[in-house]
């Protein structure tokens, strides 16, 4: 079931890239990040709000690690995504986040003292291979062409601020509700987005209401944000981050089939190579049979 809820996860996260790249002229990147979390936000209350009031006393409790995971993962991450593709290219932007299974497990190790398995650091670099082979059209000699510039910088910030997010889940209160926890952490991030939301409105950067900025809204509130969210969650807890980490791989294999499906692009043999190689690795990783970590 982990694996399941994995792979849906980064299949939503996949629409979330392409869609705020897409966007990233209509929608300004700190309206897109405040008014997705508010719109999920509303989602969560709509149907958990007694449950997080009946643990109002655990939540305030926790409310210090909930405030870190909500700045980490709500505020931090979403938003340097938004900022990142302002001046960044999707194709570098997905590259660079691919990263974030080994920043997971260079956390895990010097935070949590986990070290990955030989076996382990095998399936990630096997898997890394395919992202690139993906994303450089089966040329892997194109990596050096790649032209890098400050958007990268924030991709991989917020690739580092996920890696501690999905790290700290490890100290998850157990009596703490999943819902309560998602319901907190929204609300901290929302918090945090706020002062940034409020400067970029002063610099004459507003949100245009219409169709696709409104569709864009509501699929980022429901996919990438309520239900990745829980299902991340819950996948980490149960199989660890650094076995979750891995899965990360999966977004260029989602990205390209998008661009097939939605796009009209052609399947290529480096795609095929590429995806088999991202499996490959995943299996190494996650199914060592060693300790979850």
């Amino acid at each position: 079931m982990p694996y399941l809820l994995l792979v849906l996860t980064t299949l939503f996260w996949s629409g979330n890239f392409v869609l705020s790249r897409g966007m990233h002229a209509d929608i300004p990147p700190l309206a897109l990040s405040f008014w997705r979390w508010a719109l999920a936000l509303a989602i969560m209350l709509a149907f958990s709000w007694r449950t997080f009031l009946s643990q109002r006393g655990i939540v305030y409790r926790e409310r210090r690690f909930i405030i870190i995971q909500g700045l980490l993962g709500v505020t931090g991450f979403n938003s340097l995504i938004y900022l990142a593709v302002q001046s960044t290219t999707a194709v570098n932007a997905v590259l660079i986040n691919s990263c974030v299974p080994i920043l997971i497990a260079l956390c895990s190790l010097f935070i949590n003292k986990e070290p990955l398995s030989l076996r382990q650091w095998a399936g990630i670099l096997v898997s890394l291979s395919g992202v690139a082979l993906i994303i450089v059209g089966g040329k892997l000699g194109s990596l050096v062409e790649l032209d890098f510039n400050r958007g990268d910088l924030l991709v991989l910030c917020a690739g580092l601020a996920w890696a501690l997010y999905s790290v700290n889940l490890k100290r998850f209160p157990d009596e703490l509700h999943p819902f309560s926890y998602l319901l907190g952490i929204m609300v901290a991030g929302l918090i945090g987005i706020l002062p940034f939301y409020f400067l970029e409105l002063g610099m004459g950067y507003g949100l245009t209401a219409n169709l696709p900025t409104l569709t864009t809204i509501v699929y980022v509130a429901i996919f990438p944000s309520v239900l990745a969210f829980i299902f991340w969650n819950r996948a980490v807890r149960d199989i660890g981050a650094n076995r979750a980490g891995v899965f990360i791989h999966l977004m260029p294999v989602f990205s390209s089939i998008m661009a097939i499906m939605f796009l009209g692009e052609s399947i290529e043999l480096f795609h095929l190579q590429g995806i088999a190689l991202v499996f490959a690795g995943i299996f190494l990783a996650t199914f060592s049979g060693g300790k979850k970590g």
